[in-house]
């Protein structure tokens, strides 16, 4: 769980991922689509990865990729972002993170 927190904390935006997960894919296309640069990991591609899921997975997250922090909190899965980009308030999340300027 300790290093979930930290990599959380490592960048104004972080998404944990698997690199064949389409959804994974999408969030992150969306994010640098609104001009964000979030850390990713690819939750797949690390040797203590089996690790993270589970730390995710004790954080709520289910499923447990797309994991998306901002600001170093926990934001929520692919459709808590989406609910978030469609009323306007991922943008103002970035924003607020200073993970994008306006």
């Amino acid at each position: 769980m300790d290093r979930v927190n930290e990599l959380a904390k490592s960048k104004a935006a972080v998404i944990f991922t698997k690199s064949s997960d389409c959804m994974s894919h999408s969030i992150k296309s969306l994010f640098y689509e609104l001009g964000a640069s979030p850390a990713v990991y690819e939750i797949d591609r690390d040797p203590r990865g089996r690790e993270l899921e589970m730390a995710l997975q004790r954080l709520g997250c289910k499923p447990t990729v797309p994991a998306i922090f901002i600001g170093g909190m926990f934001v929520g899965s692919a459709k808590d972002v989406l609910a978030a980009h469609l009323t306007g308030s991922l943008k103002d999340m970035l924003i607020a993170a200073k993970a994008i300027w306006f």
